[in-house]
C-alpha cells in the first residue's frame, strides 16, 4: 500500500547519526503542514528519512516553504514493552513535477476521442 501527502516544508531538523549493530546510520526528520484538516484546519506530519545519501540528496533538493509530495510507509517497533510509531518517507518530489504530467497519463487513461 503506498500512501502520500502533499504539503508545504515547514521545519527540516538536524541531521543526527549514530551507530547501531548494523553499523552507522544517518537520518533527518522534516515536518511537512497542509490544509487538509477539518474545515481546511492546518494539520501537520513529521517524517524520517533514513540513510546517508537518502538524507543528504533531501537536504540538497529541498528548503524549508518548498511544496512536496512524499511517499510514506507507516512503522511501529516495539522496545522493552513500549510500542514507537513514525512516518518513513522514501520519496519526496516537489508537488510542481507531480501536476506537470497530463492526467490522462497519471490516470493511466488513454484518450480515444475522434478529435
Amino acid at each position: 500500500m503506498e500512501l502520500k501527502l502533499t504539503g508545504s516544508i515547514k521545519t527540516i531538523c538536524e541531521v543526527q547519526t549514530g551507530t547501531s549493530a548494523n553499523g552507522e546510520w544517518k537520518k533527518v526528520t522534516f515536518v511537512i503542514a497542509n490544509t487538509d484538516g477539518y474545515e481546511g484546519r492546518e494539520q501537520i506530519f513529521a517524517f524520517d528519512i533514513f540513510g546517508a545519501e537518502k538524507v543528504e540528496d533531501f537536504i540538497k533538493y529541498n528548503k524549508v516553504g518548498r511544496t512536496v509530495e512524499v511517499s510514506y510507509n507507516i512503522r511501529t517497533n516495539e522496545y522493552n514493552n513500549k510500542y514507537f510509531t513514525s512516518l518513513a518517507a522514501w520519496k519526496v518530489f516537489g508537488a510542481e513535477s507531480a501536476t506537470t504530467e497530463p492526467v490522462a497519463e497519471v490516470a493511466g487513461v488513454e484518450d480515444d476521442l475522434p478529435f
